[in-house]
């Protein structure tokens, strides 16, 4: 009685082994030598799947996970929508892999002489199906869901009911009882924990009324993964959340499509195995590479940092919509778990950063500081460890952001007072225009973004980029600059194209947006005169249409403020000179750049005050000239003297093509 309530219970196993052994009769013993194999097999697959013809306890338990195996086949079949013949064909084609004895029995019935794989006759004939029938090679087609949602593929090249039915591993894994994901998709799973924010409601109707893909715009500190974990603990379903900036990019330009598409597919499947809505982060590196995002089994919520591009996949437009960001308050509290009161400054609040992030930079955070600190029985997490962790997290999502030892910091600038407020209250603008904004639309409609848009105008060498390093680094980002002339170009359109690759990865990577000599394409426009003109004035409108649309921080560097266009001027949020150093600057950045020096020759003082009074020179320039100066008196095998200073000065103003002045 036992025995029939097990058979029971694997009832589809039953139904295979019954179909094996009438496929085993159609095929004569006259014709077929391998009929007694085949038949012995049988039995003793019998025995040990369904505990057929023994009373022993042993193959009672096989029969357990017999039953086990065909509840699982069943879920598989109703979150892949299966019907039953394309179920009973997934069940024929994994038959090789639950035991040894049917891995033998396919390899028989396919003309083999030991065991292997169904070919796809054989599985359509334990299904029930002519091989040479047209619905049979419908289910088998490319976009049908055994093959579509990776279920089964088809090994060879040859005719197609020759070709071998393949489970992936995974998925035979899955129905085998085993819960462990596949070791390419295990480093891409994350945690996400719901919380609950505008827009939570929107996706939950969303999956509620039958959507497979909805496309959440994540902006810098929007909560999009948080929100759509809400969703789905409002629903009531189990979600699987995964992160596409986790792979491991194979070279500068990050993972390449390949393995992008791999990735995916590997999650689809996890998503499938496991009946969870996949909450998919970084979905904007796979979009444009691959349809599978718009025909999944489960829905998918995808997490990306721009907004959804209608060319990824024109056959079918997703629920899109754009993340809420966290209010301060909301940020205090996600970091309040992690550092308790330990960072109270509102400058790690203001770090526009999502709850996992949060999380991620606050662990790294407190390991960093307990390396500094390993004998102190609670780390000090300060501000500056903090961000730290930040430029981290964002140099772990792309290579080109190189490691920097020391984050440059407001005190680095050597400037007028006037022009170091102004770059203050830039940074105060990127800090709280969450909170200012939250109250309303006040940056304007129209297509206009919350970004922030900075022109540093002045001489070669007097800050401007230092400058922009610190903006970057005071906010816990990185900084992305780029040369604009390796932008521009001479055929029609490609101009527009690499601007707009570059302001998608910039928005994507959270990093300040750089633009150096920025006169040299934003100069002013020219009054048409002919096609090139015409071109030209395409390629700034462009831009500054783009620049308005940017969320982020963008900031141009120009040797001429004259050069500008004024309907690009009026674009801009901020216009800071950094004037030529009078003699009082001068004084502190000679002071600034010979404090590094450990060793300055006593016998030959470096006197500051003549260098500053004769010499006309930039910042950069009296960089260069003290590095200068440390290289030749290291060779020397002595100290700083005010003979390298001169020596390297006179080097230096050779270089700029510039009279030598007398010292």
């Amino acid at each position: 009685m036992e025995c029939t309530t097990v058979v029971g219970r694997s009832g589809a196993l039953h139904d295979l082994l019954s179909a094996i052994a009438g496929a085993i009769d159609r095929r004569g013993a006259t014709t077929w030598p391998h009929r007694s194999l085949a038949q012995d097999a049988l039995a003793a697959a019998r025995v040990a799947l369904v505990g057929e013809l023994t009373a022993e306890p042993t193959p009672r338990i096989t029969g357990e996970v017999a039953g086990e195996i065909t509840a699982r086949i069943a879920g598989l079949a109703r979150h892949a929508g299966l019907d039953v013949l394309e179920t009973r064909i997934l069940t024929a084609a994994v038959a090789a892999e639950l035991e040894p004895n049917l891995h033998l029995i396919t390899g028989l019935l396919s003309g083999d002489d030991g065991p292997a794989r169904p070919t796809v006759a054989v599985a359509l004939e334990l299904a029930g199906l002519s091989p040479t029938s047209p619905d049979a090679r419908a289910r088998l087609a490319e976009l049908a869901p055994l093959r579509r949602h990776g279920l089964i593929a088809l090994d060879g090249n040859t005719v197609l009911h020759a070709r071998r039915v393949v489970v992936p591993d995974r998925v035979a894994a899955h129905l085998l009882g085993d819960d462990m994901p596949a070791a390419a998709t295990l480093p891409l799973l994350t945690d996400a924990e719901p919380l609950p924010l505008p827009g939570t409601e929107t996706i939950a109707a969303a999956l509620r009324q039958g959507h497979v893909l909805v496309w959440l715009h994540n902006p810098p500190g929007a909560a999009g993964v948080a929100t759509a974990a809400a969703a789905c603990q409002e629903l009531d379903v189990p979600c699987l959340a995964a992160d596409l900036h986790r792979l491991p990019a194979g070279d500068p330009a990050g993972a390449s499509p390949q393995t992008l598409k791999q990735a995916l597919s590997g999650l689809l499947t996890e998503a499938l195995v496991t009946g969870s809505v996949l909450i998919l982060s970084g979905a904007e590196l796979v979009a444009p590479h691959t349809d599978r995002l718009a025909h999944p089994a489960l829905p998918v919520i995808a997490v990306g940092a721009v907004p959804w591009d209608p060319t990824w996949t024109p056959s079918r437009l997703p629920i899109s919509l754009t993340a809420a960001r966290t209010s301060l308050q909301a940020r205090a509290a996600l970091w309040r778990p992690f550092l308790g009161d330990a960072v109270p400054d509102p400058q790690v609040v203001a770090l526009r950063l999502t709850p996992e992030e949060v999380a991620r930079v606050a662990r790294l955070a407190t390991d960093s500081a307990a390396l500094r600190q390993h004998d102190a029985e609670s780390p000090a997490v300060d501000t500056d460890t903090v961000r730290h962790a930040t430029r981290r997290l964002g140099r772990n999502r792309s290579s080109k952001f190189a490691a920097t030892a020391d984050p440059a910091t407001i005190d680095d600038l050597i400037l007028p007072e006037h022009t170091k407020q102004e770059v203050t209250r830039l940074l105060d603008w990127a800090r709280y225009r969450d909170e200012v904004l939250a109250q309303g639309p006040l940056q304007g409609k129209g297509g206009k973004g919350s970004g922030i848009c900075a022109l540093f105008a002045g001489s070669p060498g007097t800050g401007k980029s230092l400058a922009a390093h610190v903006v970057a680094d005071t906010l816990g980002m990185d900084l992305y600059s780029v040369d604009i002339s390796s932008l521009v170009d001479k055929y029609v359109g490609e101009t527009e194209k690499n601007l707009e690759r570059v302001f998608t990865e910039a928005e994507s990577l959270n990093a300040v947006l750089f633009f150096d000599e920025a006169d040299s394409i934003f100069g002013s426009r020219s009054e048409v005169k002919d096609a090139h003109d015409r071109y030209a004035n395409q390629e700034v409108a462009y831009l500054l249409q783009r620049m308005e649309q940017f969320d982020g921080i963008t900031i141009l560097a120009t040797n001429l403020r004259g050069n500008l266009d004024p309907a690009f001027s009026r674009r801009l949020h901020f216009v800071i000179h950094f004037p030529d150093p009078d003699e009082m600057t001068k004084r502190h950045l000679w002071d600034y750049h010979l404090s590094h020096l450990r060793l300055i020759d006593a016998a030959d003082p470096v006197d500051i005050d003549v260098l500053a009074r004769t010499l006309d020179l930039a910042g950069g320039d009296i960089r260069n000239i003290v590095l200068s100066a440390a290289y030749q008196a290291a060779a020397e095998h002595t100290e700083v003297g005010m003979r390298h200073v001169v020596a390297a000065t006179r080097r230096e103003y050779t270089k700029l093509g510039r009279r030598v002045p007398a010292l």
